[in-house]
């Protein structure tokens, strides 16, 4: 899908973000991104983009953004699951989002594919795999994080019936190089990868390869129908399993002692009053206890089946992430 007219991507220094802009380059786009003053820009060395500054909370600079563009793919978001101030994360994952859409389709973006989560999705009773179609109780939801992808998310839905030409993409939980900060499941690899994990507690995730990920927003980009969902999942495994298999790649010895959630309480408290202090990011929290209550397995038969999407198994997302934390000096050995 080759245009003159260049496709804003937003999110770009980010770790979903600079896969996609990767995968955008490969197919031949003009990329322009949205950036702020203070952005970490080692994503981007050595790609050809055009960088605009902005904000997703200043409409001015998005307008700027968006002008001339023929595809905007809004991927830039903030996912914490603790966070010290809950309403800057709704400002950028929910206002931000609207503001985003709103300027794209008043620039006449052809198609916008939106970034949301499974985190918006609703999980099964029973663990067994949830898709585009399983019912959510939006009181259900745990975390900041997880509101204010279900708000956005239903707000791209309403500017879709209302004529905008949004496809929405909802990736699991992305491995894979070049998460630099790292993100909530990036650090987890991490701290396994480093034997920083003696214990284990009876929950489940969805695992993708990062450059899956971006490859489903191309797929949506050119196949997706407007106004659907598209799981971008990978492969779902109990948490034991994952630390087991990171363990396999690292040469290292998986945890043998399972811990019942309530025992982890008291740490959670203590922890998130620590990070109220001091602005650490707790490892645990009350809302990542609350969270690993069900387990969080999807099922991307949909992707599959309208997009030809195709993810590769968890064990290359592990093994791509853990040679890029030792070529980064992250993680020794």
């Amino acid at each position: 899908m080759e245009t003159d007219r260049p496709t804003l991507l937003t999110g770009a220094t980010g770790f979903v973000g600079s896969a996609v802009a990767r995968a955008l380059i490969a197919r031949g786009h003009r990329i322009r991104v949205l950036v702020r003053p203070t952005s970490d820009r080692r994503n981007l060395a050595g790609l050809n983009v055009e960088p605009v500054l902005g904000d997703l909370t200043d409409a001015a600079s998005l307008a700027r953004a968006t002008d001339g563009c023929r595809y905007v793919m809004h991927v830039a978001a903030d996912y914490r699951i603790w966070v010290p101030d809950p309403d800057g994360m709704r400002r950028a994952n929910i206002d931000g989002t609207v503001a985003m859409l709103r300027a794209a389709q008043t620039a006449g973006a052809e198609r916008i594919v939106y970034c949301s989560s499974v985190a918006a999705l609703g999980l099964t009773a029973d663990g067994t795999p949830a898709d585009e179609t399983t019912p959510v109780d939006p009181a259900a939801l745990v975390s900041v994080y997880k509101h204010s992808k279900y708000e956005a998310e239903q707000a791209a839905l309403e500017l879709a019936r209302q004529g905008a030409p949004v496809v929405i993409v909802n990736p699991a939980a992305p491995v894979g190089p070049r998460d630099i900060k790292p993100t909530p499941t990036g650090r987890m690899i991490l701290d396994a990868a480093a034997g920083r994990t003696p214990a284990y507690v009876d929950t489940g995730l969805n695992i993708v390869h990062v450059d899956d990920v971006a490859e489903g927003h191309m797929l949506a980009l050119e196949r997706g129908r407007v106004g659907e969902r598209y799981i971008l999942g990978g492969e779902n495994l109990t948490l034991r399993a994952l630390l087991t298999l990171i363990a396999e790649v690292v040469g290292g010895r998986p945890p043998a002692i399972r811990l019942p959630l309530p025992a982890l309480w008291p740490v959670a408290l203590a922890m998130e009053a620590v990070g109220r202090v001091s602005r650490f990011e707790p490892r645990v929290t009350r809302d990542t206890l609350r969270m690993a209550r069900k387990k969080m397995f999807f099922s991307s038969a949909k992707a599959m089946r309208e997009l030809g999407y195709a993810p590769r198994p968890a064990r290359r997302a592990v093994e791509d992430a853990v040679a890029w934390l030792r070529a980064e000096r992250r993680l020794s050995g």
